[in-house]
């Protein structure tokens, strides 16, 4: 049995309140993003425990309320921006974590790893930042190059698969897309 797994109602409530908080997400992608990063840390990490998959769910869950979420243009470091923001969502996530009971270290375990999950820094970590990082380009990409226009999602695109490990980054070749213009974007990134 993992250190990290919890009562069973304790962290299937935390994943059900995390799951309606990201849902009222002003971002059209969240949601799904929330579930595909799961689904990628699985496929990842087939026994991966309970702190992994609730960090994967809410790693952003910031970006769902709107008055705690770290906003870009407050900042001039994209890095700095996204370190906030990952802060911020650790810190919503453990208020959750704590009204549904998970198991002290489980909450500890989880909210370090959404705090680490732009960044990475050990095994665990990199290991969501992998997950979240694919599910990017699988889910993400589309809405925020229809949101965002080519440039920014160029920019956002070429940070995002110079954080995927290299295993991912032959994963990323293998995505397509229906608009001939993102396949093309896509093939200018992992150039």
């Amino acid at each position: 049995m993992s250190l990290f797994a919890g009562n069973v109602n304790s962290t299937d409530c935390a994943k059900e309140r995390i799951k309606a908080v990201i849902a009222g997400s002003r971002v059209p992608e969240d949601p799904l993003h929330a579930e595909n990063t799961l689904e990628w840390l699985l496929k990842l990490d087939p026994d991966a425990d309970q702190a992994l998959q609730i960090a994967a769910l809410a790693h952003d869950i910031d970006r769902a309320v709107e008055d705690q979420k770290v906003r870009r243009s407050d900042f001039d470091d994209y890095d700095a921006f996204k370190a906030a923001h990952a802060r911020s969502g650790a810190n919503i996530l453990r208020e959750i974590l704590i009204e549904c009971g998970v198991a002290r270290a489980t909450i500890d375990e989880t909210c370090r790893l959404v705090a680490l999950h732009e960044a990475g820094g050990d095994t665990r970590s990199d290991l969501l930042k992998d997950a979240d990082s694919i599910s990017y380009f699988e889910v993400n990409m589309p809405l925020y190059y229809q949101r965002e226009g080519r440039q920014e999602t160029k920019r956002r695109s070429v940070w995002g698969y110079q954080r995927l490990s290299a295993r991912l980054k032959e994963a990323v070749k293998d995505i397509t897309y229906e608009d001939e213009t993102l396949i093309r974007l896509l093939g200018e990134v992992i150039k």
